[in-house]
């Protein structure tokens, strides 16, 4: 009996020993799953038996197991979304495919996490739309030299859109407008004639503007003989300035009416330039 007595002991021992061996485990595990950590740029939405409880984050918090569930690690920092149009009418009737980019971040977790199933998706979407209903609202020449006014119209529109979900635009850019190739060589063309028409309208300018020039030189000369004695000798010194082998044939008729003293006055002014009037001549 006392023999008997010992075994029972000893097994009571032994279970009893592994119910603190298991206890250990559970409440480590308890413990483990109670403490949480959320980075700096992360918060965390806690349902409490399905109920919204509150938000946390960044840094060490702790929750209960079973009970507190954690559905969503929202992260605030800025993300970037490639949207784009294709195939979409201006206002004016001309498909355009557009290209665009948003960047936008969560400002309210709660919001984020409950209101909207996905929202980076549905913030994807929001934009897309948005693009066509500006894109069908503006002119093509608008969207093409328009692009910061264009910006700001669709920022705006999808900041409406996507505010209640608790996410913010932080800016959208246009990124590329891609036109039918036709129309492409139809505006090419008409650049080039727009070009050719003020390259004329410059060469007009011009020669209006040597024309009054040349007007006002006349009424000079005509309003002032000596001046125009003065300048007809210039253009005869001129033409004798440049060396022997230079020959200038000057009418009589000139030489009288600028008074150069006929003959005597061309061979002074030959002999400056080293020529030799020949004997025998008039």
């Amino acid at each position: 009996m006392i023999f008997g007595a010992g075994i029972v002991a000893a097994g009571f021992g032994k279970g009893k020993g592994g119910f603190w061996i298991m206890a250990s485990l559970i409440i480590a595990f308890f413990f483990a799953s109670a403490v949480k950590v959320a980075s700096q740029w992360e918060r965390t939405v806690i349902l409490r038996l399905g109920k919204y409880n509150r938000t946390k984050g960044p840094g060490i918090f702790f929750i209960i197991p079973v009970i507190d569930t954690i559905p969503y690690w929202i992260d605030l920092r800025v993300f970037t979304a490639v949207f784009q149009a294709e195939q979409t009418l201006t206002k004016d009737n001309v498909p355009v495919n557009v290209d665009a980019v948003l960047f936008w971040r969560v400002i309210d977790p709660e919001r984020a996490a409950l209101d909207v199933e996905d929202y980076a998706l549905a913030v994807h979407w929001a934009a897309q739309t948005a693009l066509r209903d500006i894109i069908g609202k503006s002119l093509l020449s608008d969207i093409l030299v328009g692009r910061e006014k264009i910006d700001a119209d669709l920022k705006a529109l999808i900041h409406d859109r996507i505010n209640p979900w608790g996410t913010e635009v932080q800016a959208v850019e246009i990124r590329d407008v891609i036109i039918p190739q036709a129309l492409q060589d139809a505006m090419s063309m008409q650049a080039q004639a727009e070009r050719e028409r003020q390259a004329r309208i410059i060469l007009g300018d011009s020669e209006r503007q040597i024309a009054q020039s040349f007007e006002a030189a006349s009424n000079t000369y005509i309003n002032n003989p000596t001046a125009l004695h003065l300048r007809a000798m210039n253009m005869l010194y001129e033409g004798l300035k440049g060396g022997q082998s230079t020959i200038v044939l000057v009418p009589s008729t000139a030489i009288d009416t600028m008074n150069l003293g006929a003959i005597a006055g061309i061979t002074t002014m030959a002999k400056e330039f080293g020529a030799k009037p020949k004997t025998g001549e008039a």
